[in-house]
């Protein structure tokens, strides 16, 4: 698998990595600075220490609202690259494919890809450190709105709070950072070296006052979080994440009608190069297939059909290219038929190779009627880049059952029901074609769809 690299720009430092399928295997860092000149030089001198000749992009985080369609950054902090056109800068140094996101966005695709919402399509990030970054997965795509939304911690929690560097009265990042954590410090007569880990062991009041007035707060934003987007779970992280997550213990959710579990990010200083590495590879030209395998009758297409409307991705059927001809053309014997599956066959990759790059296909067929490298030589023809597995099966008798009660449904040329002890037998050895990452369904039972979904927008 080729690497990418990852750029972490924050206020205090820059980082960055080469990343192999979430792996760091180089690293640097250099001191950030509020210059753009000085942070640019600074990158390209990093991405030269770290990068290595399979690498297929390079991904960037920085702080404030990024429009990442377009590569704009809208605004900053002690870090404002605002009106320089950083990522084509970067581009055009380096030669690679930049994409650049907001810090918290690259932190949550790391987390979702490799850390602690790993499988989830539904999550909800906020980074606690200086400010309060946030992001949101919606069915494993960032939520975008118009441009830039996710700006989570400028949550209002008090409309009568303290005023916000964005404007707003009472916003979460007011009450629940890094830096307000330092106010409610100094607001207690405590010395600012004092870390929210001293206070949790203490029990006297003073030190409770001052965690509650930290945590209390985010528990808030959070509970509305839950029950404005429905989250699989929410993460926390940042560098004062384990803190924060250790302080909301002391501030239990209330009871709700919305419910989500609140996750500490295991990634830690990790997660914005390991997403931002994660957001480069995946924005490389690709092209999808997600084989829907199993014999004939083990349900395959209904679970194709339920992910087709789940996700919008077409379907591509052996039965959907090769029944016109059995309809059309006079009845053929059974050598016809499977003569017309190979042919139906070739097209399917026929057709996928003429695909644009970025698409996704379904692939609902019984891949195991061709050899293995007919397989290959077919996804390699159709320029597939990523492939997923979706296996499909049941008890043979069961397929032999379900194999007989359709037999008045098929086109001539199908075979009939002398077909159905030969296909019992051919359930009873069918296996899996092991190219790739693979996810079992059991077809008596109901499937799990958004659990298929959500893995297959993991990987």
């Amino acid at each position: 698998m080729a690497c990418a690299i990852g750029i972490d720009i924050g206020g205090t430092r820059l980082r960055a990595a080469r990343v192999r399928d979430g792996v760091i295997e180089a690293r640097a860092t250099a001191p950030s600075s509020p210059d753009p000149a000085a942070v640019l030089a600074r990158c390209l001198a990093l991405v030269a220490e770290v990068r290595h000749d399979d690498a297929v992009g390079l991904g960037i985080g920085v702080p404030g609202q990024v429009q990442a369609e377009t590569r704009r950054v809208l605004s900053g902090g002690y870090v404002d690259l605002s009106g320089f056109d950083f990522a084509a800068e970067v581009e055009a140094a380096t030669g690679l494919s930049v994409v650049i996101e907001n810090d918290a966005t690259m932190a949550l695709l790391g987390e979702a890809a490799f850390g602690a919402a790993r499988g989830q399509a539904n999550v909800v990030m906020l980074t606690i450190g200086t400010g309060i970054g946030g992001a949101v997965l919606e069915q494993g795509r960032v939520l975008r709105g118009r441009g830039s939304a996710g700006q989570l911690g400028h949550l209002c929690i008090n409309p009568q709070g303290r005023p916000c560097v964005c404007g707003k009265l009472g916003c979460v990042e007011t009450t629940s950072s890094g830096t307000a954590f330092g106010v409610h410090l100094a607001e207690a007569g405590l010395a600012a070296d004092t870390r929210a880990e001293d206070l949790l062991v203490r029990s006297d009041s003073v030190a409770r006052a001052v965690i509650h007035a930290w945590a209390a707060p985010l528990r808030a934003a959070i509970d509305t979080l839950i029950a404005t987007c429905n989250p699989d779970c929410v993460v926390i992280g940042g560098g004062a994440g384990a803190a924060a997550v250790a302080a909301l213990g002391t501030v239990p959710a209330r009871r709700s009608w919305f419910d989500a579990p609140v996750l500490g990010a295991l990634l830690g200083d990790d997660a914005g190069v390991i997403g931002a590495a994660t957001a480069a590879s995946r924005a490389r030209p690709r092209k999808r297939a997600v084989l829907v395998n199993g014999v004939p009758a083990s349900g395959k297409s209904g679970v194709a059909r339920a992910l087709s409307d789940a996700t919008g991705w077409p379907i591509l059927t052996l039965d959907t290219i090769k029944n016109p001809f059995l309809v059309i053309l006079p009845p053929g014997d059974r050598l016809f038929n499977r003569t017309l599956g190979r042919a139906s066959y070739a097209a399917i990759f026929d057709l996928i190779a003429d695909a644009p790059a970025g698409t996704t296909f379904l692939i609902d067929a019984w891949f195991g009627f061709q050899p293995r490298e007919v397989l290959e030589e077919g996804l390699a023809r159709a320029g597939v880049t990523d492939l997923a597995e979706v296996w499909c099966h049941a008890p043979p008798e069961t397929v032999g059952a379900r194999y007989a009660a359709r037999l008045g449904q098929r086109p001539a040329g199908h075979p009939g029901a002398d077909y159905v002890p030969e296909l019992i037998e051919l359930a009873k050895r069918a296996a899996p074609t092991g190219l790739a990452p693979r996810f079992d369904v059991d077809t008596t039972q109901a499937t799990d769809l958004p659990a298929v979904v959500a893995w297959l927008l993991s990987l």
